[in-house]
């Protein structure tokens, strides 16, 4: 088939002919490269709104958390700065500062302290469950004191067992709980000392 063969009518949408077919025009390609923008700033935007997080996330950590992550001095100034902040549109443009920054940094590594800091926090939180485990126990039977000088060794057991009286006078006298807190505390740093799955 020669191109003179060819309708005018499909001209516009072939450019030439080669032994293996037609070749598409150069106005079927553009079609597909008007779409190609769209997808790129679907992705740019995606990845601003990850940033954008990121950024949040940094903003609202405790105070000792940040302060254990490597970031940039602009950075970190910058989250320090929009943390006292408190006017909501001020506040809004330091957020914004913030997000623009972290276009600037590694953001994969900042993504990995952070990971690392949250399961560090999971971690503390589930020790702090069993230490409230364990005082509840303590204080409800008094055959738990052995179990838990058998998990922790490391244990002051004259102290506890003080401690232990004094938090139980305390609740039936109906008094703040000052010892039921120090008991707490108590154990809590016992079983800092010694790793132990109870």
């Amino acid at each position: 088939m020669s191109v003179d063969a060819i309708p005018a009518s499909t001209s516009c949408r072939i450019t030439s002919v080669s032994r293996s077919g037609i070749i598409p025009s150069a106005f079927s390609l553009n079609e597909s490269m008007d779409q190609q923008p769209d997808v790129s700033k679907t992705r740019r935007k995606r990845e601003m709104h990850a940033l954008q997080a990121i950024g949040e996330e940094l903003v609202g950590l405790p105070e000792d958390r940040l302060a254990s992550l490597v970031l940039p001095d602009t950075l970190r100034d910058a989250i320090l700065e929009a943390r006292r902040i408190n006017q909501r549109s001020a506040h809004r443009r330091q957020m914004q500062y913030v997000g623009r920054l972290m276009r600037d940094v590694d953001a994969d590594a900042i993504q990995k302290q952070l990971e690392a800091s949250r399961a560090g926090s999971a971690k503390e939180v589930a020790v702090l469950h069993r230490a409230e485990r364990w005082r509840e126990r303590l204080l409800a039977d008094d055959a738990a004191i052995s179990e838990f000088v058998s998990a922790f060794p490391a244990v002051d057991v004259q102290k506890l067992r003080t401690m232990l009286r004094n938090a139980k006078r305390e609740a039936a006298a109906e008094k703040p709980p000052k010892f039921y807190r120090e008991l707490f505390r108590e154990i809590r740093e016992t079983m800092s000392k010694t790793d132990s799955p109870l």
